[in-house]
């Protein structure tokens, strides 16, 4: 997320741009909106891909106990700019015309979050001109190696991975084992997520 955060200041100087975290680093999102002076504007850009528990409570609790009337940003995904970025990155990876695609999220219980991936899978099969299929890493079905077993089993010679992730981790670094011939990188800093997150700073009302 630290690259994200950086990659945004270079590209808008004139933004001040804080970092804060919803659980277990610092600065937790509190700290960070009651350090900022009640007489400018604030916007809290959550740098979640789904809708879901953080975005529906946890912010709002924030905002409300740290800093009233902060505008509250939706968050990143499904969007087209994302879209772009996905495929940017299965092409760095090497994936080949023809190559099957798995979008492999991190999963929620949640069914808005399930089906804002499954919109956002839709977006990049039209950015790719290509079928692309929904893996997840937990709370959800099917996780990613039976979408990738599915994708061989419907005649796939070569399937890739496109994490549905901002950075790298633990879910990030499983993808390895899933039976795909490639995985791309996480979203990172790519420049149409520095966009969005722009644009969703920008057009938010408050």
């Amino acid at each position: 997320m630290l690259q994200i955060v950086d990659a945004l200041r270079r590209s808008s100087p004139s933004l001040e741009v804080r970092a804060a975290f919803i659980e277990l680093v610092e600065p937790d999102v509190r700290t960070a909106l009651a350090g900022i002076p009640t007489d400018r504007r604030a916007v809290l850009v959550p740098l979640l891909l789904a809708p879901g528990y953080h975005d529906r409570v946890d912010l709002p609790a924030a905002i409300a106990a740290a800093r009233p009337g902060t505008a509250h940003a939706p968050v990143l995904g499904p969007d087209p700019r994302l879209a772009v970025a996905l495929a940017d990155r299965l092409r760095e990876a090497g994936r080949r015309p023809g190559d099957a695609v798995v979008l492999a999220a991190a999963g929620s219980s949640d069914p808005a979050a399930i089906a804002s991936v499954h919109t956002q899978a839709g977006l990049l099969a039209a950015e790719l001109g290509a079928a692309v299929t929904v893996g997840f890493g937990s709370a959800a079905a099917p996780d990613v190696p039976a979408a990738v077993a599915a994708a061989r089993l419907a005649g796939a010679d070569r399937v890739a991975i496109a994490p549905y992730l901002l950075a790298p981790g633990h879910f990030a670094d499983r993808l390895a084992a899933a039976g795909a011939d490639l995985v791309a990188e996480p979203l990172g800093p790519h420049p149409a997520v520095v966009e969005l997150v722009l644009s969703r700073a920008s057009s938010t009302p408050g």
